[in-house]
């Protein structure tokens, strides 16, 4: 047989869906939602969780589908763990529960488009016993973004936060007490606290995200963690790692939220994975 008549054709491919659909809706490069997953392997699954997400699910379960143009992991070493706050946290019992992270930006307007077949990917991953049952899901759910705040007019944007080889992730998850109250809870931390916090710091950039209502999801998902209608997360990028500047910036913040009436569920620091290893693993208990 000729080789090249064994090639797939392209013949046809305006009236194939995969040749439609992209034809059509939002494509602009810009963020419309995420999904933020923390994640706490069961003891004596650590190894056996980090190479199953990097080498299978951060691919076919995230990566390779429609929409979804950035990702990134981040890990949360002892050293790291002992920084969070505050010690009654309502989504991490103990503190140190979620070793991982994972973070994934949505292209703005595709957010049901993609999760039309994240739903029906992860289905198919299940069938193909292909999914990872010794974990739990400590913090994860979908996103609509709300913005970001830059400490510089110039350098990498919100797109690119996932890509720069930022050294540090810190994740603030603040509630406004009451959902009526969140969009003043956005304002505050947009136009007044997080512009004077990132001056001069190792910061770069903080994006603020807030859930997407969980009876949207349908898919396992801590976004019901009481509380998620009036709650706003934040990420932190930093350019050195968080145990170096923790104290000048962040410890005294929740205090900081307090007095403005609102209350910190969880601040949580994290380096980036280093992809293809099992860096770190000797490190998280």
């Amino acid at each position: 047989m000729d080789s090249a008549s064994a090639l797939p054709t392209t013949r046809g491919w305006e009236k194939d869906p995969y040749g439609t659909l992209p034809s059509a809706g939002p494509y602009e490069v810009a963020i419309g939602s995420a999904l933020i997953t923390m994640v706490e392997p069961h003891l004596g699954y650590e190894a056996a969780y980090n190479r199953w997400y990097e080498d299978d699910h951060f691919y076919a379960g995230a990566m390779a589908e429609p929409w979804m143009f950035a990702g990134r992991r981040w890990v949360a070493p002892t050293a790291l763990q002992a920084l969070r706050e505050p010690r009654d946290s309502p989504i991490c019992r103990p503190l140190s529960r979620g070793k991982w992270i994972s973070t994934y930006w949505i292209t703005r307007g595709r957010y049901l488009d993609h999760f039309h077949w994240t739903a029906a990917t992860n289905a198919r991953l299940r069938a193909d016993n292909r999914s990872f049952p010794h974990r739990d899901n400590m913090f994860t759910a979908f996103y609509e973004y709300a913005g970001p705040v830059y400490r510089d007019a110039s350098g990498p944007r919100d797109i690119h936060a996932l890509n720069y080889p930022y050294r540090g992730l810190v994740v603030d998850s603040i509630n406004a007490g009451d959902a009526s109250r969140r969009v003043a809870l956005v304002h505050w931390l947009m136009r007044e606290h997080l512009p004077a916090r990132l001056a001069g710091s190792s910061a770069a950039m903080c994006l603020l995200f807030t859930p997407i209502p969980v009876d949207t999801q349908r898919v396992r998902s801590t976004g019901n963690i009481p509380g998620w209608e009036s709650r706003v997360v934040v990420l932190w990028f930093l350019e050195t790692e968080p145990w170096s500047c923790w104290q000048a910036q962040f410890q005294g913040l929740d205090e900081a939220s307090a007095r403005s009436g609102w209350s910190l569920e969880l601040r949580a620091p994290f380096i980036p994975t280093l992809p293809g290893t099992d860096t770190y693993l000797d490190q998280l208990r």
